[in-house]
């Protein structure tokens, strides 16, 4: 797929997510390596391109196979939720999440039928989510209910400059859950699994040999279970058993102070944090706006805004398209292991 079509979900229509989508699918319209479809109501499009003043032309699409129309024109998927009459901007609406939803439903099932070689989605509010009717505690429930798929995970992706040729990822043994439950949920049989998961999906996303580390959970690594036993009794275990099936190897636990730096180093691949924030905090300490999200475990390439809908800010022109921009040049890169990751991860 030379020239992958890719939905771009603007999350909710009320917030930054339609401005930056606008700024970001003018910047890339007329490459060749790519077709960007912006997937809204086309008012909701043509409101953010009159507030950022940008000088294009957006074209209504109907077929998702439709050639891109070149430099200057952004292609929007008109999914007719909202019409002309637009909530206002910053302000939670069930409407702006009704139409937040059937974006990512009218997405998900091009992706599924193959139309698309992926997407990228905008921020929503959940509350306006749930406010439309929606159960789902966020996009990852959304698109797993949607794929047929009940296991998910995260990957964060960070760029760095010093070393532009190596990407590390970031893993997540537990996500949404207070710090004393995650501490909890650790055994050695979920680090495995969490191991093994990660290594596979490094491969599926395009690195032919990952190197994986594995986060330590207590401060200096324990220190020999003067700061914790996790490390003893948890995660040097899981790595001993990975490592001892011989089928790859994996490092670790590393004290987390020292491993992140290292993977950005250019040391590791890919990096099992053991809590949310923890791989959180380091990855966009980092670089804030340039860390992104894929949802691994999907049959459909899915990269992702790493932020808010910052409802201040929306409708004045202000927000910063530098995560969205890395989302949509992340997809552009993963769109070539389409193949393999509907393979791996198609419901059976």
């Amino acid at each position: 797929m030379t020239s992958p079509a890719l939905a771009v979900t603007v999350g909710d229509p009320v917030g930054i997510g339609p401005e930056i989508t606008a700024q970001v699918l003018a910047e890339f319209s007329g490459r060749d390596d790519q077709h960007g479809i912006a997937v809204a109501d086309i008012a909701v499009m043509k409101r953010a391109v009159e507030v950022l003043g940008l000088d294009v032309e957006l074209r209504t699409i109907t077929d998702w196979a439709t050639p891109s129309a070149g430099e200057g024109v952004i292609d929007v998927f008109d999914i007719g939720v909202l019409g002309k009459d637009l909530p206002d901007w910053g302000v939670v609406d069930a409407r702006a999440g009704q139409a937040a939803v059937t974006a990512i439903e009218v997405a998900a099932k091009a992706a599924m039928d193959q139309r698309i070689a992926g997407i990228v989605t905008g921020p929503i509010n959940k509350e306006a989510v749930w406010e439309s009717g929606s159960k789902h505690l966020g996009h990852t429930e959304m698109l797993g209910e949607l794929t047929g798929v009940t296991k998910q995970d995260t990957m964060f992706v960070v760029e760095n400059t010093k070393t532009p040729d190596h990407k590390l990822q970031i893993f997540f043994a537990t996500r949404h859950m207070s710090l004393r439950r995650a501490i909890d949920a650790l055994t050695v049989d979920t680090q495995v699994d969490s191991i093994e998961r990660a290594h596979r999906a490094l491969q599926l996303y395009g690195v032919s040999a990952p190197r994986l580390a594995v986060a330590a959970l207590n401060p200096h690594g324990g220190e020999n279970g003067a700061f914790g036993d996790e490390e003893i009794e948890i995660l040097r275990p899981a790595v001993e058993q990975v490592n001892a099936a011989g089928s790859f190897d994996v490092a670790g636990p590393i004290p987390a102070d020292s491993v992140f730096h290292q993977g950005l180093s250019g040391r590791f691949d890919g990096i099992l944090s053991q809590y949310h924030d923890q791989g959180h905090i380091a990855s966009k300490t980092f670089d804030f706006d340039g860390t992104i999200s894929v949802t691994v475990g999907l049959p459909i390439l899915r990269t992702s805004v790493d932020h808010g809908t910052a409802f201040d800010i929306a409708g004045q022109g202000l927000a910063d398209a530098g995560t969205m921009r890395s989302a949509y040049r992340a997809a552009i890169g993963y769109a070539p292991f389409v193949d393999g990751i509907r393979a791996e991860y198609l419901p059976r």
